[in-house]
């Protein structure tokens, strides 16, 4: 079974890969784009530690750390998952996915991963670049443990950001389109970039346990930097994103049942 799906999957990538060089400049140009866009926010965070030492106590190279933690997730999650969860609302206008209901594997792998963004991956590797650079900067070189931890914490990150999105779509199912809620999602990531000592009270706690942004850059970022106090933050980690995908599937499985198809 697995080396079915891995198949289905490599043959997504070629057609991905196809449709990417088909189009060659608008591929360049997003890559631009995105890269014009980090910059932007690390001149931001540079104009501010013009003014302070700190943001708690988070030290300008640690947040620059935690910026190119933030952009990697979001890069990656863009790569494998933005592009297939904003474009549901279509299928089920069209009708495309009362065809994909009919193959003979599962509809939410087919429906989640058919296209696959590579400038994702550009741009994910300037964000790698950025994090290696403050890591010199602060004068930190982390153990393989940390590494793979830190990979790990990554991984997590991305889940969480793509079930709480394929959440969204569902509602795709009853407003045939939902981009708009989609799109509003996909602003909150830059709340990621952000430090966690800059929230308090009410918004600390939404954005930890109902929108778990504040977790999802953070704990790896500060695996790197040695500011986990506690295994607490990773724990809490690894439960909200069992918690976002569980939620999702459930979600999904709900929506599919009360489906009509486009021809109803």
């Amino acid at each position: 079974m697995l080396r079915r799906y891995l198949t289905i999957y490599a043959e997504l990538w070629k057609n991905s890969v196809v449709r990417e060089m088909t189009f060659k400049a608008n591929f360049l140009l997003w890559i631009f784009v995105e890269l014009l866009w980090f910059a932007l926010q690390l001149t931001f965070i540079t104009v501010i530690y013009q003014h302070t030492d700190h943001i708690g106590d988070w030290t300008k190279w640690e947040v620059v750390l935690l910026m190119g933690a933030s952009h990697l997730i979001q890069q990656l999650f863009q790569a494998f998952f933005l592009t297939n969860c904003t474009q549901m609302s279509e299928l089920i206008r069209t009708g495309k996915l009362d065809f994909m209901l009919l193959l003979p594997v599962s509809t939410r792998f087919i429906v989640s991963l058919r296209q696959v963004d590579l400038g994702g991956f550009v741009n994910a590797g300037s964000a790698v670049g950025v994090i290696v650079y403050a890591l010199r900067q602060l004068g930190r070189v982390p153990s393989w443990g940390e590494a793979f931890g830190f990979l790990a914490f990554v991984v997590l990150g991305i889940l969480i950001h793509y079930s709480l999105m394929f959440l969204l779509t569902t509602v795709s199912f009853w407003t045939v389109r939902a981009q708009g809620i989609v799109w509003g999602y996909y602003s909150l990531f830059n709340i990621a970039r952000l430090p966690d000592a800059a929230f308090r009270g009410f918004f600390k706690m939404f954005f930890t346990f109902a929108i778990p942004m504040v977790l999802v850059a953070n704990v790896p970022a500060k695996l790197l930097v040695q500011k986990l106090r506690s295994p607490f933050e990773m724990v809490l980690l690894l439960i909200m994103m069992a918690v976002c995908f569980t939620a999702s599937e459930l979600g999904w499985r709900y929506a599919l049942k009360h489906y009509t198809s486009a021809s109803a």
